[in-house]
C-alpha cells in the first residue's frame, strides 16, 4: 500500500536537513506512507524514531517498518510534547520533521473527499474519528463563517458572493455531495480557471475541517521545549498561509509582529534559520512528481 500512498517530495534535502547521528532521536510528525520515517531509520543504530499520524489508512502502513528503533504514535501532532514526556525523550529530539498537507493518498481516494476530482460525500476529515467534516461546514456555518473561512483560507475574492449562494442553495435542499458543491461553484468561478477555483474552495474548507493553522501553530510553539540545543527543525509547506507561519515562527518566535528583543538589542527566540530562502524542488524532482511544485522547505536549529 505504501508504495503508492505518496511520492515523498525532496526526500533527499529533508533526510540531509536532519543531519542524523545513528544514536539520536528523531521525530517525523506525518508518518502518511512512512517514506520519510523509512529513509531517516537507514542512518538510526541505537537511537529512535517517533512517527506520528491521525489517520488511520496511514497506521495501515506501520506494518512495512522493521526496525526496533521505531515507534509509531497515533496522534495528531498538536499533542507532540504530551506523548514525547510519555517516552520520555522531551528536550532531547535531535530533529523534528514535519512533511504538512494531505498525502497523495488522500487526494486520490475518492470516499476521503479531498479532491474534486471525483464525486463523493462531502468529509476531508484527516481524523476519521471525528464528527465534525466538510458537510457541516457547507450545511450549517452562518453565512459570515463561509465568507471568513472562504476569503482568509482559500484566498477567493468573491468569497462573500460565493458564501451567500451556498446558503440560499441550501435552504431549499442540502448540499451533500462534491458535485452538488462544484455544480453550485460553477456559476461563480473565473472562465478557464474553473479548477484552480474549485481547488481554493476545497482547500479553505479542508483547512477549517482539520483546523490546519491552529494545529501548525501549536505544533511549532512545542518544537522549542522538544528539542535539545542545536537540534534541528525541518518543515516542508505546500501553500503560503503555511509557509508564512513556519517562516515567522523561525525568524521571530512569534507568528504576528516584530520580534522582541532583549536589554542589549539581541532577538528573543528560540531558533535560528539555517536558510534565508526556503529550499524548493529542482527541475528533475518536478518533472517526476508535479505535488513538489508548490513545496518549500525551511530549517532551523534551537539556539
Amino acid at each position: 500500500m505504501s508504495e503508492q500512498y505518496h511520492l515523498p517530495v525532496m526526500l533527499k534535502e529533508c533526510i540531509d536537513a536532519m543531519e542524523i547521528d545513528p544514536k539520536g532521536n528523531y521525530v517525523d510528525v506525518t508518518f502518511g506512507g512512512g517514506g520519510h520515517s523509512k529513509e531517516i531509520l537507514k542512518g538510526i543504530e541505537g537511537g529512535k524514531l517517533f512517527s506520528f499520524d491521525q489517520d488511520e489508512d496511514a497506521a495501515k502502513n506501520v506494518d512495512m517498518i522493521d526496525h526496533d528503533g521505531f515507534q509509531f504514535v497515533p496522534a495528531n501532532f498538536r499533542h507532540l510534547v504530551r506523548y514525547l514526556k510519555m517516552y520520555k525523550v522531551n528536550g532531547k529530539v535531535d530533529a523534528i520533521l514535519a512533511d504538512l498537507g494531505i498525502s497523495s493518498h488522500q487526494i486520490d481516494e475518492p470516499s476521503r473527499g479531498f479532491s474534486t476530482r471525483f464525486d463523493a460525500r462531502l468529509d476531508m476529515r484527516m481524523d476519521q474519528s471525528q464528527e465534525f467534516s466538510a458537510w457541516e461546514v457547507i450545511n450549517e456555518y452562518e453565512e459570515k463563517e463561509l465568507h471568513k473561512i472562504l476569503g482568509m483560507y482559500g484566498e477567493i475574492r468573491n468569497a462573500k458572493t460565493v458564501a451567500r449562494a451556498i446558503v440560499s442553495a441550501r435552504s431549499t435542499t442540502e448540499i451533500n455531495t462534491i458535485e452538488e458543491l462544484k455544480t453550485l461553484l460553477k456559476n461563480f468561478a473565473p472562465r478557464g480557471k474553473e479548477n484552480r477555483f474549485y481547488a481554493q474552495v476545497f482547500q479553505a474548507i479542508r483547512i477549517e475541517v482539520n483546523e490546519e493553522l491552529k494545529v501548525l501553530e501549536e505544533f511549532l510553539e512545542q518544537t522549542a521545549e522538544a528539542l535539545r540545543p542545536g537540534g534541528r527543525l525541518v518543515v516542508m509547506s505546500y501553500h503560503s498561509l503555511e509557509d508564512r507561519l513556519v517562516k515567522n515562527f523561525i525568524a521571530k518566535g512569534k507568528f504576528h509582529g516584530a520580534v522582541e528583543k532583549d536589554l542589549y538589542g539581541n532577538d528573543i527566540r528560540p531558533l535560528d534559520p539555517v536558510t534565508r530562502k526556503p529550499i524548493v524542488a529542482d527541475e528533475e524532482e518536478l518533472q517526476r512528481n508535479p505535488r513538489a511544485r508548490s513545496a518549500k522547505l525551511r530549517v532551523a536549529v534551537k539556539r
